[in-house]
């Protein structure tokens, strides 16, 4: 294990986010929602809409299956229950970016496709059961209230050991295939959706027909109308709070794509995004060694220094915005319990990738010191053999992650215990 030097480059993780977050706050605003509508190009006459209807996405990341419930219920709820001409799906709102890292390994949920409309995180919800000598194969687009079965993602059985899943784009659809040996007597778990668009629109023609409203099967199609049906997400404020919460890397993408837009800037791709950010980042925040090629931290190419995250914590403002979005980060004993009424106090950013473990954020000492910290442990190497087996959590991973952990921990008890009165800012 290598605890990275404080003036080499390393790669982030998700720590990442604090940036992309001070990034989307800066350049969209605390209040800031996304929208996704619903567009007719007709009149409506007799409940049926004389022309198109249109579902526009606003690149809203938190869209899930019980929102597009919501958003038919309003056309319902003006009589609405068809349309005459065609479903239409714009998810033009921000570019079409195939997966988030291609290192990652192909069936991670956390590394989905990324657009205009997003449903569910981009993912499809996969549950298997044993069934006699086969297996019950459901694959749905659950939320809390509604769970659609969908026709977008299909996947079957084969009778192989490696890989555990294998994925093929069908025409218009995801083609999957998993593992017998992997499957067991049963389990679920979440596989990363590669046409969102349609996904989104297969899902919200099944909650539209829930209650009444038929719609024929869903083209993309960039297009305009007037808008008779509308949701927003919560503020951003809200939606980096939770980001930084539950470390979605979806919602960062979007994010620091939709800030870059909204400074004017044309960008097409995830990496010329971050290259925009990490530039805004060397003026506005006093970072000089960064170089990120997403917002997320999942690509394993971005760098930057333990100094210059420590930097940007104690940049002018960032504090008073950044640390109440942070998480808790309790101190443990040695047998991973949480040690109660422990002298210091830590919001944090943790930040997890094979073979990398980084943690920024603040401590409170006893005397009311404020200090702020990055602590990056990396083992690179080791990082780039397990990548070129492509094993989704190789051996040793875990392991190291406990360990540098518990480094981290003692790293912040140690400067603790030798906080000077003064130590923020610094």
């Amino acid at each position: 294990m290598n605890l990275m030097c404080r003036f080499c480059g390393s790669p982030p993780a998700s720590v990442a986010k604090t940036v992309t977050a001070l990034y989307a706050l800066e350049h969209l605003g605390a209040d800031y929602r996304f929208a996704t509508r619903v567009l007719r190009s007709g009149p409506v006459v007799d409940g049926i809409v004389q022309g198109d209807l249109i579902l526009a996405g606003g690149g809203d990341p938190t869209l899930d299956t019980d929102g597009l419930a919501v958003l038919a219920g309003q056309l319902v709820e003006q009589g609405i229950k068809g349309v005459s001409g065609r479903f239409l799906i714009d998810d033009t709102a921000l570019p079409r970016i195939e997966e988030i890292d291609a290192g990652q390994t192909e069936y991670a949920g956390y590394n989905p496709t990324i657009s205009g409309l997003n449903l569910n995180y981009n993912r499809v919800h996969f549950e298997w059961k044993k069934q006699g000598e086969g297996y019950s194969l459901k694959m749905d687009a659950r939320a809390e209230r509604f769970a659609p079965d969908v026709r977008i993602a299909r996947i079957s059985v084969a009778a192989r050991n490696l890989p555990v899943f294998d994925h093929v784009a069908g025409q218009g659809r995801d083609e999957w295939t998993v593992a017998q040996s992997a499957l067991g007597n049963g389990g679920a778990r979440w596989l990363p959706v590669r046409l969102p668009g349609l996904y989104a629109g297969e899902v919200f023609q099944a909650v539209a027909g829930a209650q009444g409203l038929r719609l024929p099967q869903g083209q993309r199609l960039a297009a305009s109308g007037e808008e008779i049906a509308r949701i927003e997400s919560a503020p951003m404020s809200v939606v980096v709070r939770d980001m930084l919460k539950y470390s979605t890397n979806l919602t960062a993408e979007v994010l620091g794509l939709t800030a870059s837009r909204a400074r004017g800037l044309t960008v097409g791709s995830l990496q010329a995004s971050a290259s925009a950010m990490s530039d805004w980042a060397r003026g506005a925040l006093n970072m000089r060694h960064i170089s990120f090629v997403d917002h997320s931290g999942l690509g394993g190419a971005s760098e930057v220094t333990t100094v210059d995250l420590a930097h940007m914590l104690v940049a002018p403002g960032v504090e008073a915005r950044l640390a109440p979005l942070l998480k808790s980060f309790p101190m443990k004993d040695g047998q991973g319990g949480v040690i109660r009424n422990h002298p210091l106090s830590v919001v944090a950013k943790t930040g997890t990738l094979n073979f990398v473990s980084t943690l920024a954020g603040y401590v409170d000492a006893p005397g009311g010191t404020r200090m702020a910290f990055a602590i990056f442990v990396a083992d690179v190497p080791r990082r780039e053999a397990a990548q070129a087996q492509g094993a989704e959590i190789p051996q040793g991973a875990r392991t190291f992650n406990g360990r540098a952990k518990k480094l981290q921990q003692a790293l912040i008890e140690r400067w603790g215990a030798l906080a000077p009165a003064d130590a923020f800012p610094g």
